[in-house]
């Protein structure tokens, strides 16, 4: 991967964990305590206009190893 790249998308972050501070306090609790095979996520965005969409998915194994593999990737970022 492009360690310029990276460090993009590592500012990006900081940026986003400071103008969304609650977030990543939320999925660091998130990942934590909740999320094992079988784990229900449920997304809601509901735009300016007020419209809604809502959807969810249940965590496999292949998804918890996506996540370990992207916690791993940002811990060596």
């Amino acid at each position: 991967m492009n360690p310029m790249k990276l460090l993009q998308i590592k500012s990006a972050w900081d940026k986003f964990q400071a103008a969304h501070p609650k977030f990543p306090l939320f999925l660091k609790s998130v990942a934590e305590h909740g999320i094992q095979e079988g784990t229900v996520l449920e997304f809601q965005v509901t735009t300016p206009e007020g419209k809604t969409f809502c959807s969810n998915l249940k965590v496999s194994k292949a998804d918890l190893e996506l996540f370990r593999e992207l916690k791993e990737l940002s811990q060596n970022a």
